[in-house]
């Protein structure tokens, strides 16, 4: 019993807050995914760049810089997927304020909250967007260093594999665009939710 009253001495606003801290807390590693994800597609790019350097005659040299691509790219996978489980966590923690929207009294306090909710899991189906659309790149990345290691390969099939991977990064760029803008939307609300809520937090600049 005294655990329960403890728990319901807390405020609407203060409960909210402990949902977003939590939140935050539970994307940690999807920033660390993130950095490391960005160092492999560096290290893949230094590959592919040796790979169109050499000709036909160095056949040996693009099928073993290719398996050291396509491991790269198993990599990147397995991090995507701990992205992922990161988001999906941080998602779950965050819904949890949908049961307390009802019971702001401050009418202003409330319509800020509904709407932080809102652009917040406008970010979340962002993404699933981007993780969809980054997926698909990996896949067409595989096939064209698999496609390299065919020593009859033909410059149409090969011109092919990298426009479709050119087109598929299109839309993860215009994915992650819409990520990033509904984050910085996010921010401005939670930064004003805890402003009118008069709960005193930094904000890193």
């Amino acid at each position: 019993m005294v655990l329960f009253t403890a728990c319901n001495s807390q405020s609407t606003e203060e409960q909210i807050h402990n949902h977003l801290e939590e939140a935050v807390t539970l994307e940690e590693e999807f920033e660390k995914q993130q950095s490391e994800i960005t160092d492999l597609e560096l290290k893949e790019q230094e590959i592919y760049n040796q790979i169109i350097d050499l000709g036909m005659d160095d056949f040996e040299t693009i099928k073993e810089l290719s398996n050291q691509a396509l491991e790269i790219i198993e990599q990147r996978k397995e991090k995507i997927g701990l992205e992922k489980d990161s988001i999906v966590s941080s998602k779950e923690e965050f819904n949890e304020i949908e049961a307390l929207l009802d019971d702001i009294e401050n009418q202003e306090l409330k319509d800020i909250t509904e709407s932080m909710y809102e652009v917040m899991n406008n970010r979340y189906s962002a993404y699933e967007d981007l993780n969809g659309a980054y997926t698909e790149s990996l896949k067409l990345e595989q096939e064209l260093y698999e496609l390299l290691q065919q020593e009859d390969l033909e410059q149409d099939r090969l011109t092919d594999q990298i426009n479709s991977i050119n087109k598929s990064y299109e839309q993860v760029l215009h994915s992650n665009e819409a990520f990033n803008n509904y984050t910085v939307e996010y921010n401005e609300f939670k930064k004003e939710f805890y402003e009118t809520a008069d709960i005193a937090v930094s904000f890193e600049e």
